[in-house]
């Protein structure tokens, strides 16, 4: 990998950071530091080495009701089912067309997997910010729910079996 993935601290940079959506530029440069000072999302960024941030993604600790997902997804689950929410992902716009959002998004699963083992979760959440993301998280093996289209859901079992690490 050409970037470093590393949690976010004070000593990196994020006020050139711009994906080329603003919801997403603000949260990072805004709230991402105060939401893990509130232990309410860890916000994982790359950069070069130099501390300039260009990609970013944030996961927190989430719940989904079974009735919300696919039957499949959630048949022999708890009326609750512990997951983990992909909250952001963004990518620099000058990095955009190069392939890198998958890469950002495994590491993003990789992690996922690894805080599923130490805190049960069975599922991986995203709320797509638009169609063309969700698409992105079809791509990727994301299942829409049955009543929202921009609301996606994962098996980490199946992450972890593609991403090849036990569970």
């Amino acid at each position: 990998m050409r970037y470093r993935s590393e949690l976010l601290t004070a000593s990196h940079h994020l006020d050139d950071f711009s994906s080329s959506n603003q919801e997403l530029d603000r949260w990072l440069i805004e709230f991402a530091n105060h939401a893990s000072a509130m232990n309410t999302g860890r916000t994982f960024v790359w950069h070069a080495g130099d501390e300039q941030v260009v990609a970013y993604f944030t996961l927190a600790a989430h719940r989904v009701e079974r009735t919300h997902i696919a039957r499949r997804v959630g048949r022999g689950s708890p009326m609750d089912i512990p997951a983990v929410l992909l909250a952001r992902l963004a990518l620099d716009q000058t990095l955009h067309g190069q392939g890198l959002g998958g890469e950002l998004l495994w590491d993003a699963l990789t992690r996922s997997v690894a805080a599923a083992a130490i805190a049960a979760a069975r599922l991986v959440v995203v709320r797509a910010i638009d169609d063309n993301a969700a698409e992105f998280y079809q791509h990727h093996g994301f299942i829409p729910t049955p009543d929202d289209n921009l609301h996606l859901v994962q098996k980490i079992s199946e992450i972890a079996a593609s991403l090849g690490t036990p569970t």
